[in-house]
């Protein structure tokens, strides 16, 4: 990350930008940084200007305490300022939780496309995000930053001999670092399920894109948020998984973007 802003909270905020147009601002999910969606700058940047950032409290942004998802809509406030005063957003995973609240909250944005925001639709959904919520914010108070991105991990379904496999590999270190900011994607999720009134209330274009050979629990989710939105749009992405391909999703968000 080349840039700095200073969000209103006096928290500094790396990004970068790359080519020339209307703005296109980048948010990661969990346990990731502005380098994780950088790539898909490569297939919109002929097109848009595109902006990736380190979330607060990951990569090369600061962090003030005490977190809230306020905080965040502030950082991305300040972006958007930094870039004209107006721009279309993107966020995969939780971070699609993130920019689908900044819509729903007033910021001067143009359209919002997400990308699996692991919402539940299922019975359950919230009783299991309520007891998440407790063991994690249990692990990282008591510092044990390691149990907490093993909850996470175990949260996204990987199985328990990955997550073993995953502790003893060269990452875990990098993965412990970030361990605090899994609380502030929990608090962007809210109580886990999909925020029906809040996505009633975004008045501008909303994409919900998913990958045709991830969970049906998944797709699901990502088909509530397009029907809860006044102006929501579903896209299947055939062979398609979390692991998206940015040239297949690039395509997709590049004429979203762009009509």
């Amino acid at each position: 990350m080349d840039k700095q802003i200073i969000s209103r909270d006096g928290t500094p905020i790396a990004y970068e930008s790359t080519g020339e147009g209307p703005a296109v601002i980048l948010a990661s999910g969990a346990m990731s940084t502005g380098a994780t969606v950088a790539p898909l700058a490569v297939p919109l940047s002929g097109r848009f200007r595109v902006v990736s950032y380190d979330r607060r409290g990951r990569g090369q942004s600061g962090d003030t305490a005490p977190y809230a998802v306020e905080r965040e809509l502030e950082d991305l406030a300040a972006l958007i300022e930094t870039v004209g005063g107006e721009a279309a957003l993107y966020g995969i995973s939780s971070g699609g939780a993130l920019v689908l609240e900044a819509a729903a909250s007033g910021l001067p944005v143009r359209q919002v496309a997400v990308y699996e925001p692991p919402f539940a639709v299922y019975e359950g959904g919230a009783k299991e995000r309520a007891e998440y919520t407790e063991r994690l914010n249990e692990a990282l108070a008591e510092g044990r930053r390691g149990d907490a991105v093993e909850l996470f991990l175990r949260l996204t379904g990987l199985a328990e001999e990955m997550i073993q496999g995953a502790r003893q590999s060269p990452m875990w270190a990098g993965m412990e670092a970030i361990a605090p900011s899994l609380a502030y994607d929990n608090a962007a999720m809210g109580d886990g399920l999909v925020p029906r009134a809040r996505l009633a209330s975004i008045t501008v274009p909303v994409l919900a894109a998913v990958g045709g050979a991830s969970p049906a629990w998944m797709r699901e989710a990502a088909r509530t948020v397009a029907e809860a939105a006044p102006h929501g749009t579903y896209r299947s992405l055939e062979g398609q998984t979390h692991m998206v391909d940015p040239n297949v999703l690039g395509a997709v968000l590049a004429e979203f973007f762009g009509g």
